[in-house]
């Protein structure tokens, strides 16, 4: 390996409709079990792989015998509904036949914007992970209505990544790349293996989106770039529809690089300080102040006092007991729950709240130590 995939800790995958689905509107079932088979030795190398997957319409218009062309939203709805049933099910098949487990999960915008659902999907994400599973991932286009759809899985395959704090997205298309022009009418268009920064003048190479069975195009992967690159992950767009396309992407092959300016830690710290207004303060004891120098998350029983009206997801400042400013970061719990949880061992949350909430008020991975 010696591409930018090498050194990744945490992927996101991307495979678009025109690449996992026939034009007769079947699974490329050879295609899709080599892909697996790219991921397990991802996985092997010590790699956490999620994959952001179309080809729900795609699979269930044919199944329902729908026109070609443009379809009416609760049409493509109706062909999502049927053809998920089908995707998952080849996942499954195609990742069990490489000694790996699939999981699904189906997301909207909302999920991605709203905080409460924005934790709660990424917890259950790093639970899978840790768990060993592939997740699955898919917009929920049978619920999703035209207002809170991304209307292109490049978009939230970005989003995913900077949720999870992934550090690599691959994007795989049925181009190799980004182009200065069109290369299908422009035979002169020159390929750019490497883009440290998406400025106007790279904006105005993309193109319009031209696959049939996709809603994708260069536009939409430049605005998932943009999202990835902001997050700290790095994005390559590269071509799918050939064999082991992750391999020979890690091994150097063609493709077009999109560089973060940084990485998704520092990133997701500098959004979590400059981007949210604190929503209220939690006072700590000396004890779990050195706790959260030292790199651990905060618990409920280093608590002395809640103030401020917040709900689960918001930012909060956290003060020591002098008052000194120490962190800040996003809460697990309501300011109502939390004021309940003062002082209170993690192991004492079911019987305080009656529910098995979790542990820590804040999570090391959503606090920034000041």
């Amino acid at each position: 390996m010696t591409s930018r995939l090498a050194t990744a800790k945490r992927v996101v995958v991307k495979i678009g409709s025109s690449t996992l689905v026939s034009p007769e509107g079947e699974p490329q079932r050879v295609w899709l079990n080599r892909l697996s088979a790219d991921i397990a030795t991802l996985k092997a190398a010590g790699k956490e792989v999620i994959v952001v997957s179309s080809g729900a319409i795609a699979l269930g218009r044919r199944r329902l015998k729908l026109p070609k062309g443009a379809l009416k939203l609760e049409e493509a709805q109706a062909a999502a509904s049927v053809g998920q049933i089908a995707l998952a099910q080849s996942w499954t098949e195609a990742l069990a036949a490489n000694g790996m487990t699939a999981a699904q999960i189906l997301l909207t915008l909302d999920d991605t914007e709203e905080r409460r659902r924005y934790l709660n999907a990424r917890a259950t994400l790093g639970a899978l992970l840790s768990l060993g599973a592939v997740p699955v991932i898919n917009e929920n286009d049978t619920v999703a209505t035209a207002e809170i759809r991304f209307g292109d899985n490049d978009r939230l395959a970005a989003r995913v990544a900077v949720m999870v704090g992934a550090d690599c997205l691959v994007l795989l298309s049925d181009i190799d790349g980004l182009y200065t022009d069109n290369p299908v009418r422009n035979p002169e268009a020159v390929f750019i293996p490497e883009i440290p920064e998406i400025t106007p003048e790279i904006e105005a190479m993309a193109g319009r989106p031209g696959s049939d069975m996709g809603s994708g195009g260069m536009v939409t992967k430049l605005l998932a770039a943009k999202i990835a690159t902001a997050g700290g992950c790095d994005m390559a767009i590269a071509l799918g529809q050939i064999d082991h396309p992750l391999r020979r992407l890690a091994e150097g092959g063609r493709g077009t690089w999109l560089l973060a300016r940084s990485n998704p830690a520092a990133a997701r710290k500098q959004w979590i300080l400059g981007a949210l207004k604190p929503a209220g303060t939690l006072t700590v004891d000396a004890g779990a102040a050195r706790a959260l120098q030292g790199g651990k998350s905060l618990l409920p029983a280093g608590i002395t006092a809640v103030d401020g009206a917040f709900e689960r997801g918001d930012a909060v400042i956290v003060r020591d007991g002098e008052g000194t400013e120490i962190a800040r970061g996003l809460a697990a719990y309501g300011s109502d729950d939390a004021t309940r949880l003062i002082g209170r061992r993690s192991a004492d949350i079911e019987t305080v709240l009656g529910y098995p909430g979790r542990a820590a008020m804040i999570h090391r991975d959503d606090l920034v130590v000041l």
